[in-house]
């Protein structure tokens, strides 16, 4: 038994390591861009590039690090309480899985709230920009067909001029 809760704690660890890398390369870039280390050109090509139709960094992180995050969190409850129901030992021991539970619980559920925070606002964003380009869409078929009906009423008053 004790095997189990040593492999689980090791997984646990590399997890936090990587998990822990990943909010220190975040950081980092979130402290280069408001020192202003960019150019304002490469600014602007950012900015262009959060506008575009493509997959963003916010997107990347939630499918790489939020979905495993809460994947383990709730594969790991599944496993205490399925192992508790198969196994009458593990009820001794439930306060254990309880606390290491919730000490994974509370960490990833700050981050998963503002992970869901930044890609909600991220998403619409994106709605926004949809909604723009496709009124700009619209204003230029709109405007096309004018000149084009202006276009082809000057022909006819023109052929109608010359019989």
């Amino acid at each position: 038994m004790t095997e189990w809760i040593h492999l689980i704690l090791e997984t646990l660890a590399i997890v936090s390591v990587f998990l822990g890398t990943t909010i220190v390369l975040m950081m980092t870039n979130v402290v280069v861009k408001r020192t202003g280390v960019l150019t304002k050109r490469r600014e602007e090509i950012i900015m262009a590039d959060k506008q575009s139709e493509s997959v963003t960094f916010n997107d990347v992180f939630m499918f790489l690090i939020a979905v495993p995050l809460v994947l383990l969190w709730v594969s790991f409850a599944g496993y205490v309480i399925w192992t508790g129901l198969a196994n009458p030992g593990v009820l001794d021991q439930i306060e254990s899985y309880t606390t290491l539970i919730a000490i994974l619980g509370g960490p990833a559920l700050l981050i998963i709230k503002d992970a869901l925070d930044v890609w909600k606002n991220e998403q619409e964003s994106k709605t926004e920009f949809y909604k723009t380009k496709a009124q700009s869409i619209i204003d230029f078929n709109q405007q096309a067909q004018t000149q084009a009906q202006m276009i082809e009423t000057k022909q006819q008053e023109h052929e109608h001029k010359k019989k």
